[in-house]
């Protein structure tokens, strides 16, 4: 059963006490309400419990790495999880993607910073069902349910391969996916190296929705780790 609660309850995974009672007390400050976990036997545990609308998340876990946690959870729940991380390599901030966080940001870390993290993760979550899993944007209105897209109210016509990227994107506004979570989805798994396609239909569904293709306001690149659909 959900603990209900009139704050947003966040399920603070962390194996450091100093850094679990920062998280928590800065959560608090802010108008959340923050469940502590020290392992990752007991995130489990309190994650079905509590049901948080969030899950922030340290890597280096005293019984376990954090992102297999990550990945067991992805296969029940589309909570967004921010990991916190000392691990600084973009290699490991594009396996945790990889694995389904939502977020990265790296030890050490601004509490400003964390908590504009933590707002736009749930803004972000909470956008779809707001909307009843339609994005619209600055005249882009992507209806995920009728599998439609138009801009500026004209029908944009797109190959099925345009459609499945646009439509993968559409479902986590802002949220970053993948290189390679982009061609398993669309291409499947033996094309995980021809990120060349990626460029290639990338650009032609730009050259469709953006008023200027090299300058987009839609369709947005993180180098190197993938890419997301404005969120605003």
């Amino acid at each position: 059963m959900k603990i209900l609660s009139e704050r947003p309850s966040i399920l603070v995974v962390e194996d450091d006490r100093e850094i679990s009672r920062f998280i928590s007390s800065s959560l608090s400050a802010a108008g959340y309400l923050p469940y502590v976990a020290a392992n990752l036997v007991d995130a489990r545990k309190l994650f079905w419990e509590v049901r948080p609308e969030l899950a922030i998340l340290d890597l280096g876990m005293p019984d376990g790495d954090g992102k297999d946690w990550i990945a067991e959870l992805r296969q029940r729940s589309d909570v967004p999880v921010l990991v916190l991380s000392a691990r600084q390599s973009e290699k490991e901030k594009v396996a945790c993607l990889d694995c389904g966080a939502d977020d990265y940001l790296a030890k050490p870390f601004g509490v400003e910073e964390m908590l504009a993290r933590v707002r736009t993760a749930l803004r972000r979550a909470a956008m779809m069902s707001l909307r009843d899993h339609v994005y619209d944007v600055s005249g882009l209105r992507i209806d995920l349910a009728a599998g439609t897209v138009t801009l500026n109210g004209k029908l944009v016509k797109l190959t099925p391969i345009e459609y499945k990227l646009l439509m993968m994107l559409a479902q986590h506004p802002g949220k970053v996916i993948t290189y390679r979570q982009l061609l398993t989805s669309v291409w499947g798994a033996e094309y995980l190296d021809e990120t060349h396609y990626l460029r290639i239909h990338m650009g032609r569904l730009r050259a469709k929705l953006e008023a200027v293709p090299a300058e987009p306001r839609f369709l947005l690149t993180d180098p190197g780790i993938g890419y997301r659909i404005a969120a605003s």
